[in-house]
Protein backbone atom coordinates (compact mmCIF):
# COMPACT_ATOMS: atom_id res chain seq x y z
CA UNK A 1 0.00 0.00 0.00
CA UNK A 2 1.96 3.13 -1.14
CA UNK A 3 0.05 6.25 0.38
CA UNK A 4 0.72 9.44 -1.10
CA UNK A 5 0.14 12.93 0.21
CA UNK A 6 1.21 15.85 -1.79
CA UNK A 7 1.91 19.47 -0.82
CA UNK A 8 -1.42 21.74 -1.30
CA UNK A 9 -0.82 24.52 -4.26
CA UNK A 10 -3.82 26.25 -4.54
CA UNK A 11 -3.51 29.43 -3.79
CA UNK A 12 -4.74 30.36 -0.04
CA UNK A 13 -4.44 26.48 0.93
CA UNK A 14 -2.00 26.29 3.39
CA UNK A 15 -2.90 22.91 5.58
CA UNK A 16 -2.46 19.75 4.57
CA UNK A 17 -3.50 16.05 4.62
CA UNK A 18 -1.46 14.75 7.02
CA UNK A 19 -0.10 14.78 10.44
CA UNK A 20 3.07 13.03 12.19
CA UNK A 21 0.54 11.11 14.33
CA UNK A 22 -1.80 10.22 11.44
CA UNK A 23 1.63 9.20 9.58
CA UNK A 24 2.71 6.32 12.16
CA UNK A 25 -0.57 5.00 13.05
CA UNK A 26 -0.84 4.28 8.68
CA UNK A 27 2.73 2.99 8.57
CA UNK A 28 1.45 0.83 11.69
CA UNK A 29 -0.99 -0.42 9.24
CA UNK A 30 1.21 -1.69 7.04
CA UNK A 31 1.15 1.25 4.46
CA UNK A 32 4.31 3.09 2.90
CA UNK A 33 3.68 6.29 3.12
CA UNK A 34 5.51 9.27 0.73
CA UNK A 35 5.45 12.61 1.30
CA UNK A 36 5.97 15.82 -0.99
CA UNK A 37 9.10 17.73 0.47
CA UNK A 38 7.67 21.38 2.43
CA UNK A 39 3.78 19.85 2.08
CA UNK A 40 3.23 20.62 5.93
CA UNK A 41 5.40 24.05 6.47
CA UNK A 42 2.12 25.82 5.88
CA UNK A 43 0.54 23.66 8.91
CA UNK A 44 4.07 24.16 11.12
CA UNK A 45 5.00 20.56 9.80
CA UNK A 46 9.02 20.06 9.35
CA UNK A 47 10.19 17.38 6.63
CA UNK A 48 12.15 16.14 9.30
CA UNK A 49 8.89 15.89 12.17
CA UNK A 50 7.55 13.68 9.18
CA UNK A 51 10.36 11.62 8.18
CA UNK A 52 10.57 10.55 12.17
CA UNK A 53 7.06 9.52 12.02
CA UNK A 54 7.64 6.99 9.43
CA UNK A 55 6.87 9.00 6.49
CA UNK A 56 9.50 8.78 3.09
CA UNK A 57 9.97 12.56 2.21
CA UNK A 58 10.06 12.78 -1.62
CA UNK A 59 11.42 15.78 -4.00
CA UNK A 60 8.43 16.85 -6.74
CA UNK A 61 4.76 16.08 -7.02
CA UNK A 62 5.96 13.30 -9.40
CA UNK A 63 7.94 11.56 -7.29
CA UNK A 64 5.63 11.26 -4.62
CA UNK A 65 2.43 10.57 -6.61
CA UNK A 66 4.69 7.94 -9.14
CA UNK A 67 2.73 4.71 -8.46
CA UNK A 68 0.98 5.47 -5.38
CA UNK A 69 -2.54 3.37 -4.70
CA UNK A 70 -4.30 6.22 -2.82
CA UNK A 71 -3.78 10.18 -2.86
CA UNK A 72 -4.74 12.04 0.27
CA UNK A 73 -5.63 15.69 -0.23
CA UNK A 74 -6.76 18.75 0.91
CA UNK A 75 -8.42 20.50 -1.65
CA UNK A 76 -9.39 18.72 -5.49
CA UNK A 77 -6.54 18.25 -7.60
CA UNK A 78 -5.78 20.86 -9.55
CA UNK A 79 -7.76 20.83 -12.97
CA UNK A 80 -5.57 21.02 -16.59
CA UNK A 81 -7.53 24.69 -17.32
CA UNK A 82 -6.75 25.88 -13.48
CA UNK A 83 -2.60 25.26 -14.82
CA UNK A 84 -0.91 22.16 -13.11
CA UNK A 85 -2.67 19.04 -13.67
CA UNK A 86 -2.59 17.24 -10.79
CA UNK A 87 -5.44 14.81 -11.87
CA UNK A 88 -3.35 13.41 -14.85
CA UNK A 89 -0.45 12.82 -12.37
CA UNK A 90 -2.93 10.20 -10.51
CA UNK A 91 -2.06 6.94 -11.35
CA UNK A 92 -5.07 4.85 -13.47
CA UNK A 93 -7.06 2.40 -10.90
CA UNK A 94 -5.84 4.46 -7.89
CA UNK A 95 -7.92 5.70 -5.00
CA UNK A 96 -8.11 9.63 -3.87
CA UNK A 97 -9.69 10.77 -0.88
CA UNK A 98 -10.08 14.70 -0.16
CA UNK A 99 -12.48 17.93 -0.09
CA UNK A 100 -13.03 17.31 -3.91
CA UNK A 101 -16.45 19.51 -4.16
CA UNK A 102 -18.12 16.93 -6.64
CA UNK A 103 -21.42 19.00 -6.69
CA UNK A 104 -19.80 22.02 -8.16
CA UNK A 105 -17.35 20.17 -10.43
CA UNK A 106 -18.96 17.41 -12.01
CA UNK A 107 -16.94 17.48 -14.76
CA UNK A 108 -13.50 16.95 -13.30
CA UNK A 109 -15.88 14.03 -11.40
CA UNK A 110 -15.89 12.49 -15.04
CA UNK A 111 -12.36 13.16 -15.28
CA UNK A 112 -12.00 10.66 -12.27
CA UNK A 113 -14.43 7.88 -13.85
CA UNK A 114 -12.20 8.36 -17.63
CA UNK A 115 -8.73 7.20 -15.35
CA UNK A 116 -10.82 4.83 -13.34
CA UNK A 117 -9.90 6.33 -10.17
CA UNK A 118 -12.04 5.61 -7.06
CA UNK A 119 -12.69 8.60 -5.70
CA UNK A 120 -14.00 9.17 -1.90
CA UNK A 121 -15.24 13.02 -1.17
CA UNK A 122 -14.90 13.96 2.29
CA UNK A 123 -17.44 16.17 2.12
CA UNK A 124 -19.90 13.47 1.64
CA UNK A 125 -19.95 11.44 4.33
CA UNK A 126 -23.15 10.76 5.98
CA UNK A 127 -23.74 12.89 9.18
CA UNK A 128 -24.79 9.59 11.31
CA UNK A 129 -23.23 8.78 14.51
CA UNK A 130 -20.90 6.43 13.95
CA UNK A 131 -19.11 8.56 10.94
CA UNK A 132 -18.98 12.37 13.44
CA UNK A 133 -15.02 11.16 13.95
CA UNK A 134 -14.95 11.40 10.31
CA UNK A 135 -16.74 14.50 9.06
CA UNK A 136 -14.17 17.28 7.93
CA UNK A 137 -16.97 19.65 7.02
CA UNK A 138 -17.72 19.89 10.91
CA UNK A 139 -14.11 19.78 12.06
CA UNK A 140 -12.95 22.85 9.31
CA UNK A 141 -16.63 24.58 9.78
CA UNK A 142 -15.87 24.67 13.83
CA UNK A 143 -12.48 26.47 13.18
CA UNK A 144 -13.56 29.04 10.81
CA UNK A 145 -16.90 29.55 13.06
CA UNK A 146 -14.03 30.77 15.91
CA UNK A 147 -11.55 32.28 13.36
CA UNK A 148 -14.52 34.71 12.33
CA UNK A 149 -15.27 36.15 15.22
CA UNK A 150 -11.33 36.86 16.15
CA UNK A 151 -11.23 38.32 12.71
CA UNK A 152 -14.29 40.28 13.05
CA UNK A 153 -12.81 41.36 16.31
CA UNK A 154 -9.42 42.64 14.56
CA UNK A 155 -11.47 45.15 12.41
CA UNK A 156 -13.39 46.18 14.49
CA UNK A 157 -13.22 49.18 16.19
CA UNK A 158 -14.43 48.87 19.54
CA UNK A 159 -13.69 46.36 22.08
CA UNK A 160 -16.19 43.85 22.57
CA UNK A 161 -17.28 43.11 25.92
CA UNK A 162 -18.62 45.89 28.56
CA UNK A 163 -15.79 47.68 30.59
CA UNK A 164 -16.42 49.45 33.47
CA UNK A 165 -13.46 51.93 34.02
CA UNK A 166 -12.59 55.20 36.13
CA UNK A 167 -13.33 57.02 32.82
CA UNK A 168 -16.29 55.73 31.96
CA UNK A 169 -18.21 52.85 30.74
CA UNK A 170 -17.60 50.87 27.64
CA UNK A 171 -20.91 49.09 26.01
CA UNK A 172 -20.64 45.61 25.03
CA UNK A 173 -20.50 44.76 21.27
CA UNK A 174 -23.22 43.57 19.81
CA UNK A 175 -22.82 40.34 17.24
CA UNK A 176 -25.58 38.80 14.94
CA UNK A 177 -24.64 35.34 13.71
CA UNK A 178 -26.34 34.42 10.53
CA UNK A 179 -26.54 30.03 10.55
CA UNK A 180 -26.65 27.96 13.09
CA UNK A 181 -24.48 25.25 12.12
CA UNK A 182 -21.55 24.04 13.21
CA UNK A 183 -19.62 27.08 12.41
CA UNK A 184 -22.37 29.33 13.65
CA UNK A 185 -22.82 27.72 16.69
CA UNK A 186 -18.88 27.66 17.44
CA UNK A 187 -19.30 31.82 16.20
CA UNK A 188 -22.01 32.47 19.09
CA UNK A 189 -19.86 30.28 21.72
CA UNK A 190 -16.57 32.43 21.00
CA UNK A 191 -18.57 35.83 20.54
CA UNK A 192 -20.08 35.44 23.70
CA UNK A 193 -16.62 34.49 25.67
CA UNK A 194 -14.81 37.29 24.38
CA UNK A 195 -17.78 39.50 26.25
CA UNK A 196 -20.53 40.25 23.33
CA UNK A 197 -23.85 40.39 23.57
CA UNK A 198 -25.24 37.73 20.95
CA UNK A 199 -27.80 37.06 18.68
CA UNK A 200 -28.33 34.46 16.14
CA UNK A 201 -30.83 33.48 13.33
CA UNK A 202 -31.36 29.87 11.05
CA UNK A 203 -34.46 29.04 9.78
CA UNK A 204 -34.42 25.67 11.22
CA UNK A 205 -35.98 26.08 14.71
CA UNK A 206 -34.45 23.05 15.92
CA UNK A 207 -31.36 24.73 16.60
CA UNK A 208 -33.26 27.10 18.80
CA UNK A 209 -32.51 25.47 21.81
CA UNK A 210 -28.52 25.00 20.90
CA UNK A 211 -28.54 28.90 20.24
CA UNK A 212 -29.99 29.60 23.60
CA UNK A 213 -28.13 27.09 25.30
CA UNK A 214 -24.94 29.18 24.32
CA UNK A 215 -26.58 32.28 25.64
CA UNK A 216 -27.41 33.98 22.56
CA UNK A 217 -31.16 35.38 21.38
CA UNK A 218 -32.51 33.18 18.41
CA UNK A 219 -34.01 35.39 16.05
CA UNK A 220 -36.83 33.65 13.66
CA UNK A 221 -39.63 33.96 11.26
CA UNK A 222 -42.39 32.50 12.81
CA UNK A 223 -43.78 30.33 9.72
CA UNK A 224 -44.97 26.72 8.92
CA UNK A 225 -42.11 26.15 6.48
CA UNK A 226 -39.53 26.27 8.94
CA UNK A 227 -40.96 22.55 10.16
CA UNK A 228 -39.46 20.99 7.39
CA UNK A 229 -36.41 23.18 6.63
CA UNK A 230 -33.55 20.90 7.60
CA UNK A 231 -32.33 18.13 5.31
CA UNK A 232 -31.77 14.50 5.95
CA UNK A 233 -28.01 15.66 6.26
CA UNK A 234 -29.06 18.64 8.71
CA UNK A 235 -28.54 21.43 6.19
CA UNK A 236 -30.89 24.16 5.93
CA UNK A 237 -33.59 23.94 3.01
CA UNK A 238 -34.30 27.05 0.64
CA UNK A 239 -37.01 28.47 1.67
CA UNK A 240 -40.03 29.73 -0.75
CA UNK A 241 -39.68 33.74 -1.65
CA UNK A 242 -42.19 34.41 0.67
CA UNK A 243 -40.38 32.95 3.57
CA UNK A 244 -37.32 34.93 1.93
CA UNK A 245 -39.14 38.27 1.91
CA UNK A 246 -40.18 38.39 6.00
CA UNK A 247 -36.27 36.71 6.36
CA UNK A 248 -34.93 39.94 4.63
CA UNK A 249 -36.99 42.27 6.48
CA UNK A 250 -36.61 40.53 10.13
CA UNK A 251 -32.96 40.83 9.30
CA UNK A 252 -32.53 44.00 7.68
CA UNK A 253 -34.33 45.44 10.91
CA UNK A 254 -32.10 43.33 13.19
CA UNK A 255 -28.82 44.20 11.71
CA UNK A 256 -29.46 48.33 12.32
CA UNK A 257 -28.98 47.36 16.19
CA UNK A 258 -25.54 45.64 15.41
CA UNK A 259 -21.89 46.13 15.61
CA UNK A 260 -20.97 43.06 13.77
CA UNK A 261 -22.79 40.47 11.77
CA UNK A 262 -21.23 36.51 11.05
CA UNK A 263 -22.34 35.00 7.61
CA UNK A 264 -22.22 31.23 7.72
CA UNK A 265 -25.40 30.12 5.85
CA UNK A 266 -24.45 27.12 3.35
CA UNK A 267 -26.65 25.08 0.86
CA UNK A 268 -24.29 22.01 -0.28
CA UNK A 269 -23.59 22.28 -3.77
CA UNK A 270 -25.53 25.20 -4.53
CA UNK A 271 -24.58 28.73 -3.87
CA UNK A 272 -25.01 30.45 -0.48
CA UNK A 273 -27.89 32.37 -0.09
CA UNK A 274 -28.01 35.93 -0.26
CA UNK A 275 -28.77 37.22 3.24
CA UNK A 276 -27.58 40.56 3.54
CA UNK A 277 -28.12 43.40 0.62
CA UNK A 278 -26.59 46.14 -0.09
CA UNK A 279 -29.53 48.18 0.99
CA UNK A 280 -29.42 46.27 4.63
CA UNK A 281 -25.43 47.06 4.91
CA UNK A 282 -26.41 50.98 3.80
CA UNK A 283 -28.33 50.90 7.08
CA UNK A 284 -26.00 49.44 9.07
CA UNK A 285 -24.04 51.67 11.65
CA UNK A 286 -20.46 53.01 10.61
CA UNK A 287 -18.13 51.27 11.67
CA UNK A 288 -20.02 47.26 11.68
CA UNK A 289 -17.95 44.85 10.41
CA UNK A 290 -19.51 41.99 8.55
CA UNK A 291 -17.66 38.17 8.34
CA UNK A 292 -18.42 36.09 5.11
CA UNK A 293 -17.06 32.57 5.26
CA UNK A 294 -19.44 31.90 2.10
CA UNK A 295 -17.30 34.07 -0.32
CA UNK A 296 -15.98 30.65 -1.80
CA UNK A 297 -19.59 30.22 -3.04
CA UNK A 298 -20.82 33.18 -3.45
CA UNK A 299 -21.14 35.01 -0.19
CA UNK A 300 -24.08 35.44 2.11
CA UNK A 301 -23.27 39.42 1.60
CA UNK A 302 -24.27 40.92 -1.75
CA UNK A 303 -21.09 43.62 -1.40
CA UNK A 304 -18.72 40.90 0.07
CA UNK A 305 -15.64 40.33 -2.17
CA UNK A 306 -13.95 36.47 -2.31
CA UNK A 307 -10.51 36.45 -0.52
CA UNK A 308 -10.61 40.61 0.42
CA UNK A 309 -11.25 43.16 2.62
CA UNK A 310 -13.62 45.74 1.39
CA UNK A 311 -15.02 48.90 3.04
CA UNK A 312 -18.48 49.66 1.65
CA UNK A 313 -21.29 52.19 2.96
CA UNK A 314 -18.50 52.53 6.13
CA UNK A 315 -18.91 48.99 7.19
CA UNK A 316 -15.76 46.74 6.83
CA UNK A 317 -16.42 43.55 4.73
CA UNK A 318 -14.35 40.80 5.86
CA UNK A 319 -13.97 37.63 2.97
CA UNK A 320 -10.82 35.98 3.27
CA UNK A 321 -10.61 32.72 1.70
CA UNK A 322 -10.26 29.49 3.23
CA UNK A 323 -10.78 30.49 6.59
CA UNK A 324 -9.85 27.06 7.74
CA UNK A 325 -6.52 27.41 6.52
CA UNK A 326 -6.07 30.72 8.42
CA UNK A 327 -5.57 28.15 11.60
CA UNK A 328 -3.94 25.91 9.58
CA UNK A 329 -1.90 23.57 12.51
CA UNK A 330 -4.92 22.85 14.41
CA UNK A 331 -6.94 22.55 11.13
CA UNK A 332 -4.43 19.95 9.20
CA UNK A 333 -4.32 17.72 12.43
CA UNK A 334 -8.46 17.61 12.81
CA UNK A 335 -8.72 16.90 8.98
CA UNK A 336 -5.90 14.03 9.57
CA UNK A 337 -7.78 12.52 12.10
CA UNK A 338 -10.82 13.09 9.75
CA UNK A 339 -8.98 10.88 7.29
CA UNK A 340 -7.04 8.49 9.19
CA UNK A 341 -11.01 7.32 11.22
CA UNK A 342 -12.36 7.20 7.20
CA UNK A 343 -9.72 4.60 6.48
CA UNK A 344 -8.82 2.83 8.96
CA UNK A 345 -12.15 0.55 8.38
CA UNK A 346 -10.81 0.06 4.55
CA UNK A 347 -6.95 -1.72 5.58
CA UNK A 348 -7.17 -5.09 6.54
CA UNK A 349 -4.77 -5.94 9.95
CA UNK A 350 -3.76 -9.22 8.32
CA UNK A 351 -2.80 -8.70 4.53
CA UNK A 352 -2.04 -4.94 5.34
CA UNK A 353 -4.20 -4.06 2.01
CA UNK A 354 -6.99 -2.03 0.85
CA UNK A 355 -10.06 -4.14 1.57
CA UNK A 356 -13.31 -1.86 1.34
CA UNK A 357 -16.41 -2.81 2.34
CA UNK A 358 -18.75 -1.52 -0.48
CA UNK A 359 -21.84 -2.27 1.94
CA UNK A 360 -20.84 0.34 4.48
CA UNK A 361 -22.98 3.21 4.48
CA UNK A 362 -20.16 5.70 5.33
CA UNK A 363 -17.89 4.21 2.69
CA UNK A 364 -20.64 3.87 -0.40
CA UNK A 365 -21.85 7.82 1.14
CA UNK A 366 -18.95 9.59 0.57
CA UNK A 367 -17.76 7.55 -3.09
CA UNK A 368 -18.33 9.57 -6.21
CA UNK A 369 -15.87 7.32 -8.76
CA UNK A 370 -15.83 3.24 -8.89
CA UNK A 371 -15.04 1.39 -11.86
CA UNK A 372 -14.86 4.06 -14.83
CA UNK A 373 -18.57 5.15 -13.62
CA UNK A 374 -19.78 8.26 -11.68
CA UNK A 375 -21.69 6.74 -8.86
CA UNK A 376 -23.06 9.01 -6.51
CA UNK A 377 -26.67 9.73 -6.59
CA UNK A 378 -26.24 12.69 -6.55
CA UNK A 379 -24.11 13.60 -9.39
CA UNK A 380 -25.83 10.79 -11.58
CA UNK A 381 -28.82 11.98 -13.70
CA UNK A 382 -32.30 12.25 -11.98
CA UNK A 383 -30.10 12.02 -8.59
CA UNK A 384 -31.28 14.38 -5.81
Amino acid sequence: MKIAIPKEIREHETRVAASPQMIKKLVDMGADVAIQAGAGAGSAMTDAELREAGATVTDGVEATLKGADLVLKVARPMAKDEGTDETALLSDGSMLIGLLAPLQHKEQVAGYAAKNITAFAMELVPRISRAQSMDALSSQSNLAGYKAVLDAASHFGKVMPMMMTAAGTIAPAKCLVLGAGVAGLQAIATAKRLGAVVSAFDVRPVVKEQVESLGAKFVEVESEETEDAETAGGYAKEMSEDYQRRQGELIHETLKSQDIAICTALIPGRAAPTLITEAMVKDMKPGSVIVDLATETGGNCELSEHAKVVEKHDVTIVGYANVPGRVAVDASALYARNLLNFLAPMIDAESKSFKIDWDDEVIAGACVTRDGKIVHPMLTEGGS
